[in-house]
């Protein structure tokens, strides 16, 4: 990664923590800042709850698969959240991918399996209105995206190229059980070698019906294009309430395009350690 990169992810990460100067609130300050439970989406889920508060953490494990036209992809992945601050969530994600093919045949042209990258974030939630049950979060993800097993093992080094990803968080509650969400921004990838930059844009919204005891049913819309290809994906999902730290989230995915991309289905195990006092 060039001195320039690393200087712009540092001086976005300050500009981050700079901010609790700039927030909003509807009332006074109190000693435990306002925090609106938002439905959180469990396949894009957000890098910490909206309106965060200092010492919260958590932990996430997930398996998935997904069907393509000539193989298969079981993901996997462990991802880390924590504030340090009150608004402020960081997270670090470790991103796994297996590749088989459908019919069995060797010859099939597949990826390889890889540890897809190391994803590094960070979100700060400006906004906290108590009057319109709504909450507002700007961030940004960076991925360090690496080579396949295979690649590596051939000598081709770990790293092969960077993306960023700035986006914009914007929930809002119904009543006491709806919820809605939308989060959305651009993507860059940079490759080593290459001279195009791939631009993508992410559309992802959810709405949630949230029942007294936690547990939810939903739907998110993972809307991703770039000036010549569209790709729509439907996620009915739920989540199940194990216990006061731990819950179950189950995910499908339904595309618009079969033509490339089959169904797909994600579980993810979360655990909420209890925060120091």
């Amino acid at each position: 990664m060039s001195e320039v990169m690393k200087h712009m992810i540092f001086l976005f990460l300050f500009s981050l923590v700079s901010l609790p100067s700039l927030a909003q609130n509807d009332s006074i300050q109190p000693k435990r800042p306002l925090k609106i439970r938002h439905a959180e989406p469990l396949y894009m889920d957000l890098i910490r709850d909206l309106g965060a508060r200092k010492g919260e953490k958590e932990w996430n494990v997930g398996y998935g698969i997904e069907g393509h036209k000539d193989y298969t992809i079981n993901h996997s992945f462990v991802e880390y959240e924590f504030s340090p601050m009150n608004r402020l969530g960081l997270e670090v994600e470790v991103p796994f991918a297996f590749y088989r093919t459908v019919n069995g045949s060797e010859a099939t042209d597949i990826p390889r399996n890889r540890i897809e990258g190391l994803k590094l974030a960070a979100q700060y939630t400006f906004l906290v209105s108590e009057k319109h049950q709504m909450s507002m979060a700007g961030g940004y993800m960076h991925e360090f995206r690496t080579h396949s097993f295979y690649s590596i093992d051939h000598g081709r080094g770990m790293l092969k190229g960077n993306t960023m990803s700035p986006f914009l968080i914007v929930a809002k509650k119904w009543g006491s059980r709806i919820n809605s969400m939308v989060y959305t921004g651009p993507e860059w990838e940079f490759t080593p070698g290459e001279v195009k930059r791939e631009l993508f844009y992410q559309v992802n919204a959810s709405v949630h019906y949230v029942l007294p005891s936690g547990n939810f049913v939903g739907v998110e819309m993972n809307d991703e294009f770039t000036d010549k290809v569209n790709s729509l994906v439907f996620r009915p999902q739920m989540k199940l309430i194990l216990n006061s730290r731990l819950a179950l989230g189950l995910v499908t995915g339904i595309p618009t395009n079969f033509k490339n991309n089959g169904m797909s289905f994600m579980t993810r195990i979360i655990y909420e350690p209890r925060s120091k006092k």
